[in-house]
């Protein structure tokens, strides 16, 4: 696999109460990814990225809601999310502290 695409596929970690909770309990951890990757390209770029073993990839696509600004409607874009599970002894620390 290509290392600049790998660089390319995590946008951002998704941080929300549910995520937190997954991590504590489950070492599963949620990020924001490009639409068009796969679970094996995911699983690849967080090993690579965070050097960590990956034991299994989920992954969420989640529809754009319809907005409406006054008389005109809007859509937000569509997104993918992608829940990545460790395998035990690994973990992420987005925090950065020893």
């Amino acid at each position: 696999m290509n290392k600049e695409r790998l660089m390319k596929i995590l946008l951002r970690p998704h941080v929300s109460e549910k995520t937190a909770m997954a991590a504590d309990s489950n070492r599963q951890f949620a990020f924001r990814v490009l639409d068009n990757a796969s679970k094996p390209e995911i699983k690849q770029a967080v090993e690579l990225m965070f050097d960590v073993q990956v034991d299994k990839v989920r992954v969420s696509n989640a529809k754009g809601k319809t907005k409406r600004f006054g008389s005109m409607i809007g859509k937000r874009i569509n997104w993918k999310k992608a829940y990545v599970s460790l395998k035990p002894g690994f973990d992420i620390d987005f925090a950065g502290s020893q």
